[in-house]
């Protein structure tokens, strides 16, 4: 049996795509707010991505990933039914704390959809009465509609153009649960950075206790390099140990999301490198190398170009 073996592909937009990985160890510890950091191949990255859901019977763990820098781009063209990954490490992060509240609202905007469902499937599962409310751009890019129907006791879908659900933002969603059940003990946020702001300020006055999930730049996954610190009140904390998910109402989302675009000029540069380099594999066939360096090497590897970053964040 192969290590990290993709048994599952699914696509769910252009740039959105689901694996599950066969890892029975993991899958049999894995807990909603975990996550585990990837690597493609020997020389890749190292990205954290969360958990969106685990099978202890199958032995598998579930990511869903947006195709967003060079290694989440080159994951989508690599990763197929029956190839493997180089690594593989986790669970990581704290677990949500599940089982203390009565009725819960789960929030995820876009690709946050994912890692919300094992925290709304885990509260509902301890005996809370759980509310999702799912938002996204547009109805081409709703995914897990139905998983979360049965999960939960109610969903609340919002599209900012209308065409599914409610029309407008993720947070007009909420406000509109908020409203139908004024006794939420809890609201859990994960999405972006400002998506988890505007909700963590929509509880502030309703004195709700509000958690998110949080998404710095992150190396190693062990409190070492320090990358994923992040301000949670008068404390400097580290998402990789101390999260990833803490109090809404005491992260400094201003300086989170000010980290975020500490790299993106490395990023994009990375990017452009890597795609310049599959454009050069297109265009130069096999054959063709074959006669300029006879019993040569796949030809990927030879017009790969020096990633000077490849160890930095960018995901």
């Amino acid at each position: 049996m192969a290590p990290f073996e993709i048994v599952t592909r699914e696509d769910f937009s252009e740039t959105t795509y689901l694996l599950e990985v066969r890892h029975p160890l993991m899958a049999r510890a894995a807990r909603p707010g975990q996550f585990v950091i990837v690597m493609l191949h020997e020389h890749g990255e190292r990205i954290p991505l969360t958990i969106a859901d685990y099978d202890r019977e199958r032995g598998t763990i579930t990511l869903v990933i947006q195709a967003v820098g060079k290694t989440t781009k080159e994951m989508q063209q690599a990763c197929k039914v029956g190839t493997t990954l180089h690594a593989l490490v986790g669970p990581m992060g704290i677990p949500t704390q599940i089982g203390k509240r009565r009725k819960v609202v789960c929030v995820g905007g876009g690709l946050g959809v994912a890692p919300i469902f094992p925290q709304a499937k885990g509260h509902k599962e301890a005996g809370a009465y759980v509310i999702a409310v799912l938002g996204f751009r547009t109805k081409d890019l709703v995914f897990w509609e139905d998983k979360f129907r049965q999960a939960c006791d109610e969903l609340v879908l919002c599209t900012n153009d209308g065409s599914a659900g409610l029309k407008g933002l993720i947070t007009d969603g909420v406000r509109f649960a908020l409203d139908k059940h004024p006794d939420v003990d809890e609201l859990v946020a994960i999405g972006p950075p400002v998506m988890m702001k505007a909700c963590a300020e929509l509880t502030r006055p309703l004195g709700i206790h509000t958690m998110v999930s949080v998404n710095p730049i992150m190396v190693d996954g062990t409190g070492m390099c320090g990358g994923c610190r992040i301000k949670v009140g008068d404390k400097v904390r580290f998402a990789c140990v101390d999260g990833p998910d803490f109090d809404g109402h005491q992260v400094d989302f201003d300086d989170l999301m000010a980290r975020l675009t500490r790299y993106k000029d490395v990023e994009r540069a990375a990017e452009q490198r890597w795609s310049d380099s599959c454009r050069m594999t297109r265009q130069v066939g096999p054959s063709a190398l074959d006669a300029v360096v006879p019993d040569a090497r796949p030809q990927l590897e030879l017009l790969e170009l020096p990633d000077p970053f490849e160890d930095g964040p960018g995901g």
